[in-house]
């Protein structure tokens, strides 16, 4: 378990959403500094929403919980 800085990568590491990483140590250093904006590209209206979407609408409702902007 690392140790983050940001309120965001700490949140995320503890519910386990974090497996890999390409620069963890320059997003949690972003996200200590400012507001990072989240975006998931599907229409939240659209009957064709399954359980797959679910772990991407609870990842911006984390990143929501930290202070961050959700865009969907």
């Amino acid at each position: 378990m690392t140790s983050y800085t940001s309120d965001l990568m700490r949140l995320l590491d503890e519910r386990g959403y974090i497996h890999q990483a390409t620069d963890a140590a320059a997003l949690d250093a972003l996200a200590a500094k400012q507001i990072v904006p989240g975006y998931i590209g599907f229409d939240p209206t659209a009957p064709s929403l399954h359980i797959g979407s679910l772990v991407q609408i609870m990842m911006l409702r984390r990143l929501q919980q930290a202070g961050h902007k959700p865009i969907v």
